[in-house]
């Protein structure tokens, strides 16, 4: 059986266990923290989740554990056959995740724990979310879907990242990011909406708590 470590508040872990409902694929869920333990790190190389154990070895980084799943498990499929749109949609992953989860990123401690952070990067980041956003609007159809007519990897990566940046966006710059995509807002409302995102999102619910506790002690370091 498949072991993917990680815990339920992180966006990536998430767009993993939606790969594997969805794909109705049995797991086991190992809960770890990011850590530089040697124990780990003989798991996961850079000690950050998620990582996923295969009976062939471990694998991390969240796109290329969605490749693996959609590669060797029957179900949905996540990235189409043909060779132009499947491309297409490893186009859509790598821009959401490098124009919009990676810049709203950098300001999470500030909007979600009150940590101050630089104006600078403040200022970067607004920019960053704005440029990103419209860059989306113009790569992806929204119809329904951001690649076309079928879910696909590119809408887990925009749902455990464009909720996130839409958040930060709001309450450090006070805009509406997902205005800039028509589409957006209806996009999400209709994933949030399937059983499979509302059960991790449940889940993140109740971890939620002892994830702060985790920060909170780090923070104190």
């Amino acid at each position: 059986m498949l072991k993917l470590y990680g815990f339920s508040v992180s966006n990536y872990f998430n767009m993993v266990k939606m790969a594997i409902a969805l794909k109705q694929i049995d797991c086991e869920d190992v809960i770890t923290y990011p850590n530089q333990t040697p124990e780990y790190l003989a798991i996961s190389p850079t000690g950050k989740v998620p990582a996923l154990q295969t009976d062939d070895g471990v694998l991390i980084e969240t796109n290329v554990i969605l490749e693996y799943l959609d590669e060797n498990y029957s179900g949905i499929t996540l990235y189409p056959a043909d060779a132009y749109q499947k491309a297409r949609v490893k186009e859509l992953v790598k821009m959401i995740e490098l124009y919009v989860e990676l810049p709203a990123r950098r300001c999470h401690a500030e909007a979600f724990w009150g940590i101050r952070g630089e104006d600078i990067t403040k200022k970067e980041v607004k920019r960053a979310l704005l440029n990103g956003m419209q860059a989306i609007s113009r790569a992806a159809s929204f119809s329904p879907y951001i690649a076309g007519e079928n879910l696909t990897a590119a809408d887990i990566f925009f749902l455990y990242s464009a909720d996130l940046a839409a958040k930060v966006a709001t309450k450090l710059f006070d805009i509406d990011l997902l205005a800039e995509a028509p589409g957006a807002k209806e996009l999400l409302a209709k994933l949030n909406d399937m059983p499979e995102a509302k059960a991790i999102a449940e889940a993140r619910k109740e971890a939620t708590p002892a994830f702060n506790a985790y920060l909170q002690k780090a923070f104190q370091k």
